[in-house]
């Protein structure tokens, strides 16, 4: 990394880590994520929207600078040209991408300058049909998955590095990918700058 260089933050934590983190809880909402955080009504699901949440405020914090009360990101979504939706970002930071994940306990975020995109997975997870993969994933990358000693754990990190990729909008990025063992959780990070990994506490 140059010394100019800015990285991308990003951090990946459990549900339950995010949720008992002293510095962050649900009253850092605005109030249009609290409406569509009550209208999840499965209790899991609705923590790890929380979660997911949260911790892109302590990425954004640990980017910026700014305590994680100050870092609230935003979301606009140009297909409709409505607030409250759409691709993240951060008020008052053009040019700084943010993205966040969760999916079944775990949480993902990451906030750096450019495109991010972050994706998390549990990795005792498999991913869907060959079909379904066939349709976002080049047939070279799909058969040297498949010719893994592990074809559904290859094929998963193909999916998270897919994912990530997709939410940086794909163009010139670099892509880490790796294994959290601890969590139980497989993650990648696409970002137009090197990324910086920080746990959550």
């Amino acid at each position: 990394m140059g010394a100019a260089e800015v990285a991308v933050v990003a951090v990946v934590a459990t549900t339950g880590e995010v949720l008992a983190h002293p510095e962050l809880h649900e009253g850092l909402l605005a109030p249009w994520e609290r409406r569509r955080l009550a209208r999840i009504r499965v209790p899991g699901r609705r923590d790890d929207v929380l979660a997911a949440r949260l911790l892109v405020r302590l990425c954004a914090a640990r980017f910026t600078g700014l305590a994680p009360g100050a870092s609230a990101p935003a979301q606009y979504c140009a297909g409709c040209g409505r607030s409250g939706h759409g691709r993240p970002y951060l008020p008052g930071h053009p040019g700084v991408g943010v993205s966040l994940s969760h999916a079944d306990g775990l949480a993902a975020a990451a906030v750096g300058p450019g495109a991010v995109g972050v994706d998390v997975e549990p990795s005792a997870r498999r991913p869907g049909s060959l079909g379904v993969l066939r349709r976002m994933v080049p047939d070279a990358a799909l058969r040297e998955a498949t010719a893994q000693p592990d074809p559904g754990a290859a094929l998963l990190r193909l999916w998270v590095r897919r994912e990530a990729l997709f939410k940086a909008g794909g163009e010139e990025v670099r892509l880490l990918e790796w294994t959290d063992h601890r969590r139980g959780a497989v993650v990648a990070v696409a970002g137009a700058a090197p990324v910086t990994v920080f746990s959550a506490d």
